[in-house]
């Protein structure tokens, strides 16, 4: 199984698109009928050009080798899956665009695995209130999509927000009492930032916390570093993109700071360590996948799939999530008995729970909770690599 990404042809058909919907012409109530027999379509939107291509591309390529294990060994209850893939661009014109394909053209029954918080939430009038159609097991997600729960909509990855109580947590149970967070300035990271003074005053009471922004972008941070310096404390949290994460671990290490530093899961990444080099030993993050290197049935399972039918990608954390995210499906869509529709997937998620995959935390989802854990994995670099620390832990409520 190939996904079929967009190609620059594809301008036509949206235009076209949007005209059948306009006129009545899109698919409503969830997709094709299903006569029990042939391929289970389902799609997905990725940015796979323009900047965030970076993590769209391997995110697709991950799922791309779960679903083509799958075929290969016997489909989901002997059906093959038939993963449609478009280009978003990370633009919410385009994602809408790509919406209309998939649900109004190729018919699919599910969004799987699609990718972009803005980009995906202008799609959702026309994808979970018009058409009927589940997106599940999206990249990233923000509170508002869970909170209440939203029909149509479930998530397998933990907040960030609650990502950030949990790195919080971890240091102040590791002896830190002065926390020192580096977070780039923008809304939304200072958002992710401000869970940590809370959560670490909850595992602790008279936990301190001082803040260092920064801009979105910075490749500098030797003044960032002087501010932590001069803050005088006992461990650093970082809310960065993977490559400023990088950037200041160096920094870090020029200057001879070398306080205990801990990143969310953006961090937990190949980048971060190929980035900062011998700066990265040490380094704690969590993550939303256990730790690629693992020595597991499941984890090796991973990278043979990755190197068969993803040749040339890593087999890191990029390509894992992709690839946790198609698993979660396709234990989920295996319980269906009958036919698979957007009305059978959405009640099989549901209804979901325990939902073991082997590198991602277990999943349960009920009416009242559609978003399927809030657990992260520890994972520390050690000579080079990441490691797991323990087994997933319980992000800790935030107040």
């Amino acid at each position: 199984m190939r996904p079929r990404p967009t190609s620059a042809l594809a301008a036509l058909a949206a235009v076209l698109a949007i005209v059948l919907t306009a006129c009545g012409g899109s698919s409503s109530g969830g997709g094709a009928a299903d006569d029990g027999s042939g391929p289970i379509k389902i799609g997905a939107w990725i940015p796979l050009s323009g900047p965030q291509a970076a993590s769209g591309v391997p995110q697709m390529e991950g799922a791309k080798a779960y679903f083509s294990w799958v075929n290969d060994h016997g489909g989901i209850n002997g059906r093959q899956v038939d993963w449609i893939v478009k280009d978003n661009a990370y633009d919410p014109q385009q994602t809408v665009q790509a919406a209309r394909q998939l649900v109004g053209q190729e018919n699919v029954v599910a969004i799987v695995n699609a990718n972009g918080v803005a980009p995906s939430e202008a799609a959702f009038p026309f994808v979970l209130e018009q058409s009927q159609v589940p997106i599940v097991d999206h990249y990233g997600g923000i509170a508002s999509w869970y909170a209440p729960p939203r029909p149509l909509l479930f998530g397998t990855q933990t907040l960030y927000e609650d990502q950030a109580a949990a790195m919080a947590q971890w240091a102040v149970q590791s002896g830190a009492r002065k926390l020192v967070v580096v977070h780039d300035d923008p809304k939304a990271f200072a958002d992710v930032a401000g869970q940590i003074g809370p959560a670490a005053e909850r595992e602790q009471p008279g936990v301190t916390t001082t803040a260092v922004p920064v801009k979105l972008g910075t490749t500098d941070f030797a003044p960032a570093v002087s501010q932590v310096k001069a803050a005088g404390g006992d461990a650093v949290m970082l809310v960065l993109p993977a490559p400023e994460a990088a950037a200041y671990l160096k920094a870090a290490a020029l200057q001879g700071v070398s306080l205990p530093t801990y990143g969310y899961a953006p961090t937990a990444s190949g980048t971060t360590v190929t980035l900062a080099g011998p700066a990265a030993e040490g380094y704690h993050s969590v993550s939303l996948v256990r730790s690629p290197t693992e020595q597991t049935p499941e984890m090796q399972q991973f990278r043979d799939a990755i190197a068969k039918y993803s040749p040339g990608q890593p087999a890191d954390f990029s390509t894992l999530l992709g690839y946790a995210n198609a698993a979660v499906f396709v234990e989920i869509a295996k319980t269906i008995q009958g036919p698979v529709t957007s009305e059978s997937i959405a009640a099989a998620y549901g209804k979901a729970s325990d939902v073991k995959t082997g590198v991602a935390p277990d999943m349960s989802f009920s009416a009242q909770s559609h978003l399927g854990t809030r657990d992260v994995q520890r994972v520390t670099v050690r000579n080079g690599q990441w490691v797991s620390e323990g087994d997933f832990v319980s992000a800790p409520e935030r107040g």
